[in-house]
C-alpha cells in the first residue's frame, strides 16, 4: 500500500497466524508484531503483491491497496502518485450556498471514465453547479456496478480509470471552480471480493444490516481503517468533501461515535489544509445531532450537512400524487409546508410506513437551512423504483419545471441528478456484473421477489444482471439538442442564477422562510427575504395570491397581476422580487 511518505507492506492481520508477502513472485516471511500487526522483512521492495495467510497458496488483496489492475480477486499493486497538481490556488468551497450534482461515473457519459467525465465538467460549470459527487468509486467485482458493492475501500476502480485518472479529475474540477464530493460505503462491503475476515474481525460475527454483515467499529484497528480511508480522500486526492452513507447503519457502542472522531479529525485536517472540508451523512434518523456543531457540550456530532429525504417525499407526491409506501405520510401540501419551514416532516411524529414514531425536532432557531441537502430526484429515489424510472416517465416538461423551481429556491442546499437538469427520458436502473453465476441468478431473483411483494409484474423488473440494463441507464446527451429538454436546461440555468443574485434565497435563517398554501386548488407559495416563489401543482389555471412584487421569471408565459393574485397557468411557476 502506499502512505503519505513511504511504501510499507505492513498489515494488521491478528487472525492469521502465518503471513507470507508474495511480491513480484518472490515469497517474503513476515512478522508478527503488537496489535495484530504483521510487518514485512525490511528493504523489500516491488510492485505487484498479495499476503498467503496461514499457508494458503491463494494470495488475498492487501485491505488498504490502492490498485487492483485486474479484479478484486487479484493481485494488488502499489501506486506513488507522480501527478503534478495544478490546484495549489484552489482554496475549496463552503457548503452554504452551493448547488451539488450527483453522478455515476459508469453512466454518465458513453465511455464510463473519469477522464470523458472530465470534458462534461464545463456542462456542470455553464448552469452554476458548485460541487460534483461521485457516486462510489472504490473496487468492485465485475465490469459495472451502482458502486454499493465495493470491497476495497482504498482503491479507484480499473474501470473508472484507477487512481491517476481520479487526480486527473479532481485536478480538472478544481480548475473550473468545482469542488469533489465523494460518496464512501462504511456500513457493508459488497458480495464478493470481500476478503476483510480472513485477515482479522473487520465484521461483526452476528450483527448485520439491510446489506450485510455490520462492520465493527468497536475494534480500535477496524475505526481507523476507517477514518484513514476518509482522511486519504480529503488529503492525497485532494477531495472537497464526503458522502457518508447510510450512517444509520453504522452500528458503534463506543463512549465517542465514529461520526464525531471523524468530525474532529476532518476539522483538524481542514485547519491544516487551509480550506473547507465537508462531510455529509445520509440517515434514516431525522436526527439533528448529526449536523449539530459539537462546541459547548452540545452532543452533536459537527457533521456540515445531511440529506432530508422528507423533502423529496412531500414533493414528489405533490407533483406525482403517488402515496403508495412511505409516501403515504406526505399526501397533502401540509406536509411539504412543514419540511420546509422546519426541515423534517417527521420529527417525532408517527410514521405510517415505519409504525412508530419517528424523528427529533430541528431547533430551528439556532439551525441554519443549508445544513439540509434536498432533491427532487437521487439515485436511490431513481434506482429503488423497480424500472429505474425517472420523473420523466410520468411528467411533463411543465411539472419538471415546478420541481426545478422548488429545488433551487428552496431553503437548502439543492442536489441536482445527472440528466436531470435537462429532463433525461433515460431511465437509471439498479444494474450489477457479478461474475459468480450464482451470485448474478440471486441478485436478479432477489430483486424481482422485492417487487412482487409490492404489487409489481415481475416481468416489468429489470435483470441487474443483464448487459442491456446498464447499457439503457446510460445518458444520451444527444437530448439537449431538442427544444423541450434545452428549454429546460436553460431553465435551470436561470434558476440558480437567481440563487447568486437574491441574497434572501440562500438566507441560511428558517425564521425567514413562511409558506402559504390552498389544498383544493393546489397551488403553494413560499416567502423568503426579498422574494416570493409561487407555485401551481394543478391542471388548471389558478389565481395564486402574493405579495406585491413584479415577476421576475415564470416556467410558462408571464402572469400579469391583478392586484394581490397572480394566475398562474396549469402546472407552472413564477418567481417575483417583493
Amino acid at each position: 500500500m502506499t502512505t503519505t511518505d513511504a511504501l510499507t507492506f505492513d498489515i494488521w492481520a491478528p487472525a492469521a497466524s502465518r503471513l507470507t508477502l508474495l511480491l513480484d513472485g518472490e515469497r517474503h516471511e513476515m512478522t508478527a508484531t503488537n496489535g495484530g500487526w504483521w510487518t514485512a522483512p525490511e528493504g523489500v521492495s516491488g510492485t505487484d503483491y498479495g499476503y498467503l495467510v496461514d499457508g494458503n497458496e491463494t494470495p488475498l488483496p492487501d485491505p488498504r491497496s490502492r490498485r487492483q489492475p485486474e479484479s478484486v480477486h487479484g493481485l494488488s499493486r502499489t501506486f506513488t502518485s507522480e501527478f503534478e497538481w495544478t490546484d495549489s490556488a484552489w482554496t475549496g468551497r463552503q457548503l452554504a450556498g452551493a448547488v451539488i450534482y450527483e453522478l455515476h461515473l459508469g453512466t454518465f457519459t458513453p465511455e464510463g471514465t473519469l477522464d470523458s467525465a472530465i470534458d462534461k465538467l464545463d456542462h456542470l460549470v455553464s448552469i452554476g453547479v458548485d460541487f460534483v459527487e461521485l457516486l462510489p468509486v472504490n473496487g468492485f467485482n465485475g465490469d459495472h456496478n451502482w458502486g454499493y458493492d465495493g470491497v476495497l475501500w482504498y482503491t479507484v476502480d480499473e474501470t473508472y480509470g484507477g487512481p491517476a485518472a481520479y487526480e486527473r479529475f479532481v485536478d480538472a474540477a478544481h480548475a473550473r471552480g468545482l469542488g469533489v464530493i465523494q460518496d464512501v460505503v462504511y456500513n457493508h462491503l459488497g458480495p464478493s471480493g470481500n476478503y476483510l475476515p480472513r485477515f482479522g474481525p473487520y465484521l461483526h460475527a452476528e450483527g448485520s444490516n439491510t446489506w450485510g454483515s455490520s462492520v465493527n467499529l468497536d475494534e480500535p484497528a477496524v475505526r481507523s481503517y476507517v477514518i484513514d480511508n476518509a482522511l486519504m480522500w480529503l488529503r492525497d486526492f485532494h477531495v472537497d468533501g464526503l458522502r457518508l452513507d447510510a450512517v444509520h447503519a453504522l452500528v458503534d457502542n463506543s463512549p465517542k461515535h465514529l461520526l464525531q472522531e471523524l468530525s474532529e479529525r476532518t476539522d483538524s485536517l481542514s485547519a491544516f489544509l487551509g480550506r473547507p472540508l465537508t462531510l455529509i451523512a445520509e440517515s434514516d434518523l431525522n436526527d439533528p445531532k448529526l449536523i449539530t456543531p459539537r462546541e459547548g457540550g452540545s452532543g452533536g456530532y459537527g457533521l456540515q450537512a445531511q440529506w432530508s429525504d422528507d423533502f423529496h417525499h412531500a414533493l414528489h407526491v405533490a407533483l406525482t400524487g403517488e402515496t403508495s409506501g412511505y409516501y403515504a405520510d406526505f399526501a397533502h401540501l401540509d406536509s411539504l409546508a412543514k419540511v420546509v419551514t422546519r426541515g423534517f416532516f417527521h420529527d417525532g411524529t408517527y410514521s405510517s410506513f415505519r409504525g412508530r414514531t419517528h424523528g427529533v425536532p430541528i431547533d430551528t432557531g439556532t439551525m441554519p437551512t443549508w445544513r439540509l441537502v434536498t432533491f427532487t430526484q437521487d439515485h436511490d429515489q431513481i434506482g429503488n423504483r423497480a424500472t429505474g424510472d425517472r420523473l420523466t416517465a410520468t411528467l411533463d416538461v411543465d411539472q419538471l419545471a415546478i420541481a426545478a423551481v422548488l429545488t433551487l429556491l428552496g431553503p437548502f442546499t439543492p442536489m441536482l441528478f445527472m440528466g436531470e437538469e435537462w429532463g433525461a427520458t433515460t431511465p437509471w436502473q439498479f444494474f450489477t456484473s457479478h461474475p459468480e453465476p450464482e451470485l448474478g441468478l440471486a441478485t436478479a431473483r432477489g430483486r424481482i421477489a422485492e417487487f412482487e411483494k409490492m404489487g409489481w409484474d415481475a416481468d416489468s423488473v429489470p435483470d441487474p444482471q443483464d448487459q442491456a440494463t446498464f447499457t439503457r441507464s446510460k445518458l444520451d446527451w444527444s437530448e439537449l439538442d431538442e427544444p423541450a429538454h434545452a428549454r429546460l436546461f436553460a431553465l435551470y440555468g436561470d434558476l440558480i442564477a437567481l440563487r447568486r443574485s437574491i441574497p434572501g434565497l440562500t438566507d441560511p435563517s428558517f425564521a425567514s422562510v413562511t409558506c402559504a398554501f390552498d389544498e383544493a386548488a393546489r397551488w403553494f407559495r413560499i416567502d423568503r427575504p426579498g422574494v416570493s416563489v409561487a407555485i401551481n401543482f394543478s391542471a388548471t389555471e389558478r389565481d395564486v395570491p402574493a405579495p406585491a412584487g413584479a415577476v421576475i421569471l415564470a416556467t410558462s408565459g408571464t402572469p400579469v397581476r391583478v392586484g394581490s393574485l397572480v394566475p398562474l397557468a396549469a402546472h407552472s411557476a413564477a418567481v417575483l422580487r417583493a
